[in-house]
């Protein structure tokens, strides 16, 4: 039962890395859906203003991608140390993530008040529930137990 849950986890937090990185990937063709501009964008997604062009993006997808392959090894007991080292530092960019989304959410805001309402409501309502819930699930998956390899 634990490793079905493991793998469940994995499933889910490797689903949504593979979403963020077709989102980059969107990005990348200079839409900006969904907002009406890249500086609405950037303020919405990050807080401040942030270039979403290819140079920027694209390395974030590619990011995001082996991401989400190395959390679906993890959870299915494959992929071995770099599986693992990469699922660690998915589990600590969360973290880190959901605290500092947690800073904000209680009023330590420095640096990020230009980002306006919309940031604000954002992380609080979906940025740092997901980084909680997410970063919970990378944690299992890095810790959690590893079916059996069975020998052929």
């Amino acid at each position: 039962m634990a490793v079905l849950t493991t793998r469940r986890a994995g499933q889910a937090l490797a689903a949504l890395l593979a979403a963020d990185a077709l989102a980059h990937l969107y990005w990348a063709t200079g839409a900006t859906w969904p907002a009406a501009d890249a500086r609405t964008l950037s303020l919405a997604v990050l807080g401040a203003e942030v270039p979403f062009t290819p140079p920027v993006v694209l390395p974030l997808a590619a990011a995001l991608t082996v991401a989400s392959a190395a959390v679906a090894a993890r959870a299915h007991g494959r992929g071995g140390r770099p599986a693992a080292l990469i699922t660690g530092a998915v589990t600590a960019g969360l973290g880190v993530r959901a605290l500092a989304g947690a800073g904000w959410a209680l009023g330590l805001d420095a640096g990020i008040r230009e980002a306006g309402p919309g940031f604000h409501q954002l992380n609080l309502l979906l940025y740092t529930p997901l980084c909680v819930g997410f970063g919970g699930a990378a944690l299992r998956v890095l810790r959690g137990p590893r079916p059996e390899r069975v020998a052929a």
